[in-house]
């Protein structure tokens, strides 16, 4: 089996709706953003998936939250904007962008600072 990861960022600021505290309150982040694919066989060059591809892919994913109010992005408009539901997000949209169906996403992680992040996977 092997694993491969990228990462990527995007700056966003969010509040988070009925959370007693200063994360209620409108703050940003520079969010970190780290993508990581499974496959048990390797393609025709002996890859799983081009580097170049997934962070492609990734970045078209992160462009709609990147320098933006996530409260005012859909779904955030109706969930809130956690670390964990930007990271199933990322996930369930990057999941449908991958082309070839031996590549399993198999986690997305979301750091919010260098000491928190949130991890979603199936």
């Amino acid at each position: 089996m092997f694993d491969l990861t990228i990462e990527s960022q995007f700056s966003s600021a969010h509040q988070l709706r009925g959370y007693k505290g200063k994360c209620e309150d409108l703050h940003g982040h520079n969010w970190r953003v780290q993508v990581t694919v499974s496959s048990d066989r390797l393609n025709d060059i002996g890859i799983v998936i081009d580097f170049h591809d997934l962070k492609r892919i990734t970045k078209e994913v992160l462009s709609p939250l990147d320098h933006a109010f996530l409260n005012d992005v859909f779904p955030f408009t109706e969930i809130n904007p956690s670390s964990e539901n930007i990271a199933r997000w990322i996930y369930e949209s990057i999941r449908k962008k991958i082309p070839d169906r031996n590549i399993s996403l198999s986690s997305v992680t979301v750091w919010e600072n260098e000491t928190a992040s949130a991890t979603y996977y199936e």
